[in-house]
């Protein structure tokens, strides 16, 4: 009889007990590293998407690293918009990184602005493809 009695405590409690006691936010080991490849020449999705994600990841800390790639039209978006190179120079105050892709740049004639808005120029088909591919970085794109 006491038998049955500590089945069925062993039993409720099992049925009762939440199966995943760590807590939302409890480091996990997913990755914990975000690229944001943003590529759409469009203003108002960089400013109403693209921007505002990307920066409350690194301020809210949902990332812990945060990267905004600039890639194609956006590229030169960025050279000629002020609103936008204000917005860059807040993400990058924040902790977000900011590189641009160096073919694109070249062929919109922006490489230099970028660079002197503090962003990283390179060659990205290479580090995009590692982004892609690895276990560790997850890839958004806007």
């Amino acid at each position: 009889m006491r038998w049955n009695y500590l089945l069925i405590v062993i039993l409720a409690a099992i049925l009762v007990l939440p199966k995943n006691t760590q807590s939302m936010n409890e480091k996990t080991e997913q990755p914990d590293t975000l690229k944001v490849l943003w590529t759409s020449g469009e203003r108002e999705v960089a400013l109403k998407m693209v921007f505002m994600y990307t920066l409350n990841a690194k301020k809210q800390d949902w990332w812990d690293d945060v990267t905004l790639i600039i890639w194609g039209p956006s590229s030169q978006l960025a050279a000629v918009d002020t609103e936008i190179q204000d917005y860059l120079q807040k993400m990058k105050e924040a902790g977000v990184k900011l590189q641009a892709c160096k073919a694109c740049s070249d062929q919109y004639g922006v490489t230099d602005k970028l660079e002197d808005l503090g962003v990283e120029v390179k060659y990205m088909g290479e580090p995009l493809t590692e982004f892609l591919k690895g276990p560790d970085t997850k890839v958004v794109t806007f």
